[in-house]
């Protein structure tokens, strides 16, 4: 029964991905899973100590302002945060939603490896990623959206906690949910376009990788060693990446 559901579906649910071309399923529309987006967002960031830092604050929304122009996403309500904590993380949820923790900065560095943080989790919410996952987990478990919808209004923890996860904020609610290599392989592809049209050099995207992969401070090594371990090996990232950097650099220019 649900592989026939599955492929009905599929027949009218067809999205495509920007750039890359590649076919997804997706069942919820848009504007819904922004609206879940950003009730996440608001109850993750009311949960979290958000950065007053203003030098801290105002180069993650000058970078992330450039990267958001990039996409060329002007529909989207574009929200930059900075929350103070130690994980290693950043996170994009659908609308343009976006959160930096403090931990993140360091490895990032400067603005390009920023830019290169922000243009790999912008691209998640763009190829609409947390759709395509949750389409997959409403067929898996058998769920209505209907229902999924009904729970987060009346604030069911553990529905929140799922969609939140399943949308993109991952270790941020406390359910680690890793994308799938497609879908990371896909963001890192797309990160390096917007980058680049954002005016950072692409090669940055592969630094970062390499000081994610050397990274292992004590202050660092208990999320990262997560993060890292539900994620593409980095010699295989940065291999991707060195191989899509000529196609970035077409839409290089430098400011």
């Amino acid at each position: 029964m649900r592989i026939a559901l599955l492929l009905v579906l599929s027949a009218v649910a067809c999205e495509t991905v920007p750039i890359t071309g590649r076919s997804q399923l997706i069942v919820i529309p848009e504007g819904t899973e922004v609206k879940m987006g950003l009730d996440s967002y608001q109850q993750i960031l009311s949960k979290s100590k958000v950065s007053s830092d203003p030098r801290v604050v105002e180069q993650v929304t000058r970078v992330g302002r450039r990267i958001a122009a990039a996409t060329e996403r002007s529909d989207y309500q574009w929200e930059f945060k900075v929350i103070d904590d130690t994980q290693v993380n950043a996170f994009c949820l659908p609308g343009g939603k976006v959160a930096v923790y403090t931990g993140i900065l360091p490895v990032a560095r400067d603005d390009a490896g920023l830019a290169a943080v922000l243009g790999h989790e912008v691209s998640h919410a763009i190829a609409r990623h947390g759709g395509e996952r949750m389409s997959q987990q409403l067929a898996i478990e058998g769920l209505t959206l209907a229902g999924t919808q009904a729970l987060l209004a009346d604030r069911d923890p553990r529905m929140v906690q799922l969609v939140s996860a399943t949308l993109g904020a991952g270790a941020t609610v406390g359910l680690l949910l890793p994308w799938s290599r497609a879908q990371e392989s896909e963001a890192d592809h797309l990160g390096l376009i917007y980058m680049a049209k954002a005016g950072y050099h692409p090669s940055a995207a592969r630094d970062l990788w390499v000081r994610m992969a050397s990274s292992r401070g004590p202050e660092q090594s208990g999320f990262l060693a997560r993060y890292l371990s539900t994620h593409p090996v980095p010699e295989t990232r940065i291999t991707q990446i060195e191989g899509w950097i000529p196609e970035a650099l077409q839409h290089y220019k430098p400011r």
